[in-house]
């Protein structure tokens, strides 16, 4: 069974918000490019037209398909996590999650035998820190209890 944990809503929101800003941008840059150069009204619809598609797009990459930690029967995967540590690894090569608080964010660490260490913030993570702990220690026990998404 595969349990995917998403992007928070906030974290989300804030993604889609700097998303608009690019492609605002971008129209901008096309509208003036137009009037510039004399070019027809169908470049500049043409780049509006791309630039909401991409709108729509990315607010569905970011719903429904973005995910932050995957875990499966075998092991798990973090993604978009800047300073994660080990970013793959089996359930077998971890030693014990914990939660802890680094640079001032709550977070849960995967302590690996190996003594390597994977962090991820539970600020980014659309679920309870708590939660999220009971059910990395149920796929560490080799009993998944997932609320996350499951595919």
């Amino acid at each position: 069974m595969t349990s995917d944990y998403r992007l928070a809503p906030q974290l989300a929101a804030r993604l889609l918000g700097l998303s608009l800003f690019a492609l605002g941008a971008l129209v901008f840059v096309a509208a003036a490019l137009v009037v510039l150069f004399a070019w027809p009204a169908l470049v500049l619809s043409v780049f509006v037209v791309i630039c909401v598609v991409g709108v729509f797009t990315i607010g569905w990459l970011l719903n429904r398909r973005a995910y932050i930690v995957r875990a499966t029967d075998d092991g798990y995967r973090v993604r978009f996590v800047r300073g994660a540590g080990v970013r793959r690894a089996r359930w077998a090569d971890v030693e014990e999650a914990v939660t802890d608080t680094v640079a001032g964010a709550p977070c849960v660490v995967l302590r690996l035998r190996d003594g390597r260490t994977t962090t991820i913030p539970v600020e980014v993570l659309a679920i309870d820190r708590e939660q999220f702990v009971r059910e990395l220690q149920g796929h560490l026990a080799g009993l998944p209890r997932t609320r996350g998404r499951q595919r």
